[in-house]
């Protein structure tokens, strides 16, 4: 009786000069399966066994893989599993938004050791860079503590913010952030942390959690419809996030509909913003998460006849999406309270019909994913380890130049 177990990996090279690359494969497949032995990963990867050894002990002296005990299996010798060394590497990640801005610090395989969160006081980026850096400062202080090899083991700062980039505003919009958008961010963090900083908006953010710890793990194609304080779709195409030419792919939110005889945006009718205004809540009252999912989770009116409406919405969203990328999965995520998110995904049901509708499907059409407002910042800290330690085309070429 077969009892191998199937292994979700990427295939290596065995062609001269793609060592960089074929490191990322032999992370990758233990990050996505947890322990392999050499010859699972071989077999899993397309690497000779010689290739793969020879990277094992390379992982190993660099402190990203540990042995475990051997395991027998059937007659033959027993084998020597391997699986990733969690302080092999860290990396922190910055979520700024309207009101507040939240700091988490993660090891390779995504655990969340530190967090920390600060308002952000209304005169913008003049007065809110400062809370930021000091927000930085204490979570790389107190996981210091934690761990003390931390800051040399540190691959870098990811920060997620509300998109679009670079597009022009009317400069009191309220649903961007016009004036951290203007604000040289990037370079203001870089010097103030000395840490190599990257920037991607919050669905993408939401989207690479969702792949490293959450519905996506595993996934080469799903789409993740964020719902936040606006809308985007953080999108996961052939194992890799999307970002598109300037870093706005998935702005889903920013597509009109036809309503009430007029046209508007699509997160002006079913985001987390929207939703506020039909409460006349204040978007920075800090009990509002809480309240809502109170609300939401004993049905009250005055919440049910905005989730009727933004069901049918994300409906038409879900089918666009499904059409458009071909999916496995549509995954509903979000800084939305899970109780919301929940009663949307049975409000949107049934789905409409689309090329997703076939036989044999493995995954729901939409499915739950992380409902924590806590995500976006955690998907910033996964954006510097999978740029670190992912496979992608481009490691290829750099190591074939």
């Amino acid at each position: 009786m077969n009892d191998v177990r199937p292994i979700r990996a990427k295939s290596g090279t065995n062609h001269e000069g793609t060592s960089a690359h074929n490191r990322r494969v032999i992370i990758d497949a233990l990050r996505i399966n947890g322990e392999l032995s050499r010859a699972d990963l071989a077999r899993a990867t397309w690497l000779t066994k010689q290739t793969v050894s020879n990277i094992i002990e390379e992982l190993e002296r660099d402190g990203l893989v540990r042995s475990q005990e051997p395991v027998r299996k059937g007659r033959g010798q027993p084998s020597t599993p391997y699986r990733l060394v969690p302080e092999g590497a860290f990396a922190i990640g910055l979520q700024i938004d309207r009101h507040v801005t939240r700091a988490v610090a993660v090891d390779l395989i995504g655990s969340v050791l530190v967090r920390a969160e600060a308002g952000l006081p209304t005169g913008g980026p003049s007065t809110g860079a400062k809370v930021i850096l000091d927000l930085v400062a204490e979570v790389r202080s107190k996981l210091a503590g934690i761990v003390q090899q931390s800051e040399k083991r540190m691959v870098g700062l990811g920060v997620a913010m509300p998109g679009p980039f670079g597009v022009a505003g009317s400069g009191d919009d309220p649903w961007m952030m016009e004036a951290w958008q203007k604000f040289p961010l990037l370079e203001t963090l870089t010097a103030g942390t000395g840490l190599d900083v990257g920037l991607q908006n919050d669905a993408a953010a939401a989207a690479t959690a969702e792949r490293m710890v959450g519905a996506a793990h595993g996934l080469d194609h799903a789409v993740c419809l964020f719902v936040g304080y606006g809308i985007g779709a953080g999108l996961i195409l052939n194992g890799e996030l999307y970002r598109g030419a300037n870093g706005n792919a998935g702005e889903i939110g920013m597509a009109l509909l036809f309503a009430d005889g007029k046209t508007t945006p699509l997160e002006h009718r079913a985001s987390l913003a929207s939703l506020y205004q039909h409460l006349s809540a204040d978007p920075a009252d800090p009990d509002l998460h809480t309240c809502i999912n109170d609300l939401a989770s004993r049905g009250d009116q005055s919440i049910e006849t905005w989730i009727e409406t933004a069901a049918v919405e994300l409906r038409w969203s879900i089918h666009l999406i499904e059409t458009v990328f071909d999916p496995q999965t549509v995954i509903l995520c979000g800084s939305a309270p899970e109780a919301l998110v929940n009663r949307l995904i049975v409000a949107i049901g049934p789905l409409l019909p689309s090329i997703a509708e076939r036989p044999g499907r493995m995954l729901p059409r939409l499915q739950p994913g992380m409902a924590d407002p806590w995500s976006v910042a955690l998907g910033a800290a996964a954006g510097p380890i999978n740029r670190a330690f992912d496979p992608h085309f481009a490691a290829i070429l750099k190591d074939s130049l």
